[in-house]
């Protein structure tokens, strides 16, 4: 067992006025050391997390980390460092190290701040932050209860990786020398359970995990040690499969895999490097046209909800993909200039990236009915994905199908294709959506892959 301690976590509520102050206050010091511009990000999260095995207790954690990156601009020269420290002799030395490196930095004509007339002057409430109050007895007394309905499943459970409950809470603020300050809070808690499932010589591992902003939201964590059990052992009595080239069906929260790859091929600094499939794509059909993926940035509560983006813009809806044709690329202030085009306002990234089902009443089951013959991927392995050219190969397990029916688990396949050919080749998206991270989709049936085994 180890127990770590930060005996000063703070109230990310509390703190965010005092956040704010900090970042006016570091501006303020980049201008009187000189700097022509000036961006601050400030991040705080406090919370604990406490992990079992086999009813013992692995770890207790607590944490409370609190960080300043500081940017400068001498024309259009950049410099950035950071600190912990908030002292103002930190503070000032921090800033003073940005500036040096700004010195020395070549020019970049694409450098620097936003157009102070696109900053976000609407910064609603996202409804993101429900503290959950826990200690560490009770997160303990949960990941317990967590494994303990796991073993209650089958006596061929014999082993856990651990159990684990996290409560954690934060504040993001960002400001710069436009005169922008905005900040927000959060929450996010999880419950999860990895188990090991024996029969014979044969050892299978899989998991569940539940994840939101409200812990009151959260499944029940004899739910999560159910569901973590029963999926370990359908892994038992996994046989390989020859090669072959047939439909795969993505399980839901493995799909977002697939569109996590599409980001990184739509995002700015893959097409500005010229290192992405998707170059020069704009305007043109990469999806079939029943298939439309967007952004709702200021869902309430979700978890990749923000009212702003990196560089201070208010995010908003757009489409990326409408009826099957690329509608946008996914752009910052850096990047859009990089591209002679306007930012989309994702500095920073994705957030709730959505891809609708295309036929809303088809869960899983039903598109296994659908795929009749072909391979069900529960499980990916390896990082073979090529942004630069598509090709797309991965490890893989999960299970045989035939007559719409899943018949037995397989193991030790490889999947391969390419983005270009997978995206153009997705039959339906399923109803099951998993909303437990930034990307929402359901399960993706593609209609023929390489599936690479004896």
């Amino acid at each position: 067992m180890t127990l770590q301690r930060d005996n000063q976590s703070l109230n990310p509520k509390v703190e965010e006025q005092h956040l704010e102050n900090l970042v006016s206050d570091i501006l303020a010091e980049a201008r009187q050391q000189g700097a022509s511009a000036a961006e601050v990000g400030v991040s705080l999260d406090t919370g604990l997390s406490a992990s079992i095995r086999k009813g013992e207790v692995d770890t207790v954690e607590f944490n409370c980390d609190r960080g300043f990156g500081i940017t400068v601009y001498i024309g259009q020269r950049k410099g950035s460092a950071s600190t912990s420290d908030s002292s103002a002799k930190a503070i000032k030395e921090t800033v003073t190290a940005a500036l040096n490196i700004a010195k020395y930095t070549s020019e970049d004509q694409y450098a620097g701040l936003a157009d102070p007339k696109l900053m976000a002057t609407d910064i609603p409430d996202l409804d993101l932050y429900h503290p959950w109050g826990i200690n560490a007895e009770e997160a303990i007394d949960i990941a317990k209860e967590t494994e303990a309905a796991a073993f209650k499943v089958s006596k061929k459970i014999t082993n856990s990786e651990g159990a684990s409950v996290s409560s954690h809470q934060g504040c993001r603020v960002y400001g710069n020398s436009h005169g922008f300050i905005g900040g927000y809070v959060s929450s996010r808690h999880s419950i999860s359970c990895v188990l090991i499932a024996q029969e014979k010589e044969e050892m299978q591992r899989d998991y569940w995990y539940t994840v939101n902003r409200e812990a009151q939201l959260l499944e029940a964590a004899v739910d999560v040690g159910r569901k973590a059990a029963d999926r370990t052992l359908k892994r038992l009595g996994s046989q390989k499969v020859p090669t072959t080239a047939v439909p795969v069906l993505f399980s839901a929260e493995l799909a977002g895999s697939l569109l996590s790859h599409f980001i990184s091929a739509i995002s700015g600094s893959s097409l500005y490097r010229q290192s992405s499939f998707l170059l020069d794509h704009l305007g043109k059909q990469i999806f079939p046209d029943n298939i439309h993926i967007h952004e709702q940035p200021r869902l309430t509560r979700a978890i990749g909800s923000a009212a702003f983006d990196n560089d201070g813009l208010a995010t908003y809806d757009k489409d990326f993909v409408k009826e099957g044709v690329l509608a946008n690329y996914m752009l910052g202030t850096y990047s859009s200039r990089r591209l002679k085009m306007e930012s989309t306002a994702n500095a920073g990234g994705a957030h709730n990236l959505i891809i609708d089902p295309t036929e809303p009443a088809a869960d899983l089951l039903a598109l296994v009915k659908k795929m009749d013959k072909g391979l069900l991927v529960t499980e990916l392995m390896g990082q073979g994905v090529n942004i630069v050219t598509g090709d797309y190969s991965r490890g893989a397990a999960g299970f045989w199908v035939e007559n719409g029916e899943i018949q037995y688990p397989v193991s030790e396949v490889t999947i391969a294709g390419n983005l270009k050919d997978i995206f153009n080749k997705i039959v339906a998206v399923g109803s099951d959506v998993d909303c437990r991270g930034n990307i929402r989709t359901g399960s993706i049936l593609i209609e023929s892959m390489t599936v690479a085994g004896h």
